[in-house]
């Protein structure tokens, strides 16, 4: 019984042991890879407008498996230049924003149904920024803007407008073209 009792206890150990390597492994991945989302939407940190990753349609893209019914759009943003504002005018299609992290995982979404009179402003910005903002605001004219507080510097945002046929595809295109991405100089 003696050298079963050892054998138990050895491949117990090394089954616990397998297991925190594979869940060590899966949290390290994020912070490991090198061709991430945000790897490829960098290239839009100089961009005014969302630049377009994934036309509706299931046009060339780097998305595993785009919807061809969805137009994908993306800014990346860095708040060490600033507060990011996004701002889209919205119409009769669908429009949805999700805000990610920079190392993965949304920290903030909204849809259309947030514009008011068909205007929706998100300004993503740090706590500092937050409280620049609030203290330079005018009580007696309050900022209209969505704000939002980054959990990090950087990130991306993905913007997705629904063309529900195939014969509103190019509106959906232009309208994810047409959001604004701009970074709001510190005071």
């Amino acid at each position: 019984m003696r050298g079963f009792g050892r054998f138990l206890i050895a491949t117990l150990c090394g089954l616990v042991a397998a297991v925190g390597v594979h869940i060590a492994a899966i949290l390290a991945s994020p912070y490991l890879a090198e061709n991430d989302a945000f790897a490829k939407v960098q290239p839009t940190l100089t961009a005014d407008k969302a630049q377009i990753v994934s036309a509706p349609g299931g046009q060339s893209t780097w998305l595993p498996r785009p919807d061809p019914a969805v137009a994908v759009a993306a800014c990346a943003f860095d708040l060490d230049n600033g507060p990011m504002r996004v701002a889209a005018r919205t119409g009769s299609l669908p429009l949805s924003f999700s805000f990610h992290r920079e190392s993965g995982g949304v920290f903030f979404a909204v849809t259309d149904r947030a514009a008011v009179r068909g205007e929706l402003d998100i300004v993503a910005m740090t706590p500092r920024q937050l409280d620049e903002a609030r203290a330079a605001e005018d009580e007696n004219d309050p900022s209209r803007d969505v704000r939002i507080v980054s959990p990090e510097q950087r990130g991306f945002v993905i913007v997705r407008v629904v063309a529900p046929t195939p014969s509103l595809r190019s509106q959906a295109e232009d309208a994810a073209k047409a959001v604004s991405c701009t970074t709001e100089q510190d005071s």
